[in-house]
């Protein structure tokens, strides 16, 4: 039998269940994941830092855990909550089992929970702290189960920081630059890009080495002078966690970079930059958008596609029509939302028409997820090759 759990929201909610993963407690942003597949490559995924996961599908774990599907070297979710985990991996792919990989990493979970219900009950209130308390590892005070004792928990939980205002990427990016070289038959590179790392995901650097493209993956911290020494074809913003009203210096990179005339490529946290550097605002979600099942229209073609996402924030643009980016008296010209989502209309993509910049809200690298955006991989590639 496995000791009993808790799951205490900020607003008071109580849920449950049983202590799954390491036994002990963890507060976080409390979301929920529609993914039906792909659990390892969520949990080891950087813009989950501070964020406890709920998995809205209902078994999880039946494929194991194996060295190849994680996305960096470690777990960042704050915490997992499942309704129903598997008691044994069965897949020939799988080297191990999730429960244990939950255990070797750390990472507190609750499982025999009501998914469908938490899920349901932050679509109403939106996402907020949450805490998940094993039964061994209550404060003192707080075992007797009394409202005293569960107001020690809920003082816990509110206790802990918000997502709202938080600089994260600086605590996941990685300290020192390193090349990713192209995978395959290339005589030379197709291009040489820099890739700035504000949470990035191991699929991504390969994707462009699939595509003969040298990554050098570069520090959050990274100054414009750093970046033009590397003399790259174009620039890259990765995906990452937190704030985006937080990333001040990265905005003023990214300028730099759009001054200088060299083609940008921003994907999730990486959209939401291009946005605030446009001159846009950004503006949290009630309770964001994740998961690998999410519809997205590609204004451009007339294309629905199917696509991964990990945010909580969005840019606030216009849909309807291009508009002129209000920074600095319009300098960057035009801009023109190209991807909005089929499920609340959120801006999900945005064109520069004037320079070669362009960004997408979701995670095109299908890691986990579906294939459906991996062309724009491509299409930044033949960008740069329109202005080299």
């Amino acid at each position: 039998m496995r000791e009993p759990a808790l799951l205490v929201l900020e607003d008071g909610t109580i849920f449950r269940g049983r202590a799954w993963g390491r036994r002990g407690r963890t507060t976080g942003e409390i979301v929920f994941s529609t993914a039906m597949t792909g659990y390892q490559e969520t949990f080891t995924d950087p813009s989950y830092h501070r964020q406890i996961v709920v998995m809205t599908a209902p078994h999880i774990g039946n494929t194991g855990v194996n060295a190849a599907d994680s996305e960096s070297d470690r777990v960042w979710t704050a915490g997992v909550v499942v309704r129903d985990p598997a008691r044994r991996a069965s897949s020939w792919r799988a080297e191990g089992e999730l429960e244990d990989y939950l255990i070797e990493h750390d990472v507190v979970g609750i499982c025999e929970v009501d998914t469908r219900a938490i899920t349901r009950h932050i679509r109403e209130r939106g996402a907020m702290r949450a805490g998940i308390f094993s039964a061994s590892a209550l404060p003192a005070g707080a075992e007797t189960g009394t409202q005293q004792a569960l107001d020690i928990l809920l003082g816990l939980v509110n206790d802990s920081p918000a997502m709202a205002g938080a600089e994260l990427a600086s605590d996941v990016s990685t300290t020192s630059a390193y090349v990713v070289e192209p995978r395959g038959d290339f005589a030379e590179p197709v291009a040489r890009i820099v890739a700035v790392d504000l949470g990035i995901k191991n699929r991504t650097p390969w994707q462009f080495a699939e595509r003969g493209v040298e990554v050098t993956v570069v520090p959050a911290t990274v100054t414009l002078a750093e970046v033009r020494e590397l003399a790259p074809d174009g620039v890259f913003f990765s995906n990452g966690p937190g704030d985006p009203a937080t990333a001040d210096a990265q905005i003023e990179l990214l300028r730099g970079v759009l001054d200088a005339g060299i083609p940008f490529f921003g994907i999730c946290f990486g959209n939401q930059l291009l946005g605030r550097a446009l001159g846009f605002g950004t503006y949290k979600l009630e309770y964001g958008h994740r998961g690998a099942n999410q519809p997205v229209l590609d204004r451009e073609t007339g294309r629905v596609e199917i696509t991964a996402h990990n945010h909580g924030f969005a840019v606030d643009l216009p849909v309807d029509e291009a508009t002129q980016a209000p920074y600095a008296d319009g300098r960057y010209g035009r801009v023109a939302v190209s991807h909005v989502s089929l499920n609340d209309g959120v801006v999900e993509g945005i064109q520069c028409l004037d320079i070669p910049a362009f960004s997408v809200q979701f995670h095109p690298e299908a890691a986990a997820g579906p294939h459906d955006g991996e062309h724009l991989f491509d299409r930044f590639i033949s960008l740069m090759k329109e202005v080299g």
